[in-house]
């Protein structure tokens, strides 16, 4: 008798990953065409990994965390990085099957973004990178950390996305960006 549920993990159609302490434990075949990893290459390897940076990994590992303390499913969007170094946007959804201790065993499934229509079709490709971390939250002071830049910096590109998407404030950009397809969904 063939065993389904393995043969579901292993063909899904999104990467997906089994963890545990943040350890990848598992990896579906998908992985390869996603990451560029083979799934036994990533299998005991930290998640640190897939992402670009150590801030990257541990703002938005803990953002993930305290989200599915609460909820069942948790969705973002984020960057990660492939093993050629590019680095992707993704949409990445993460089930606990602890919500007391979310790290402790979790599943992920990543997809790519393509996000190159709508309001953001006329933001710099500076600015699409920033968006990117508005709509999921962070503040200009992680963004500058993350980007490698000075929150001045983001603040000016913040502004000048404001007024080339016609909005009074950061929410309304935000809203505006997340509509669009810039950075949400």
């Amino acid at each position: 008798m063939r065993d389904y549920e393995r043969l579901a993990f292993q063909h899904a159609p999104d990467a997906t990953l089994i963890l545990a302490e943040r350890v990848i434990l598992r990896a579906s075949l998908r992985v390869e065409a996603v990451f560029g990893w083979r799934p036994a290459e990533l299998e005991g390897q930290s998640i640190r990994l897939l992402y670009p940076g150590q801030t990257d990994y541990e703002l938005i590992g803990e953002r993930a965390r305290k989200a599915m303390q609460g909820a069942a499913v948790y969705r973002d969007e984020r960057f990660m990085r492939r093993k050629d170094g590019q680095v992707l946007w993704m949409e990445g959804h993460g089930a606990a099957l602890d919500a007391g201790d979310p790290q402790r065993l979790a599943i992920w499934t990543y997809r790519p973004i393509e996000t190159e229509a709508g309001a953001d079709g006329q933001l710099t490709a500076t600015e699409k990178r920033i968006a990117r971390y508005l709509v999921n939250g962070f503040t200009s002071k992680e963004i500058a950390l993350a980007l490698g830049s000075s929150p001045r910096t983001v603040e000016v590109h913040r502004a000048n996305m404001i007024r080339k998407t016609g909005v009074r404030n950061s929410f309304e950009l935000v809203r505006r960006l997340l509509s669009a397809g810039a950075g949400g969904g």
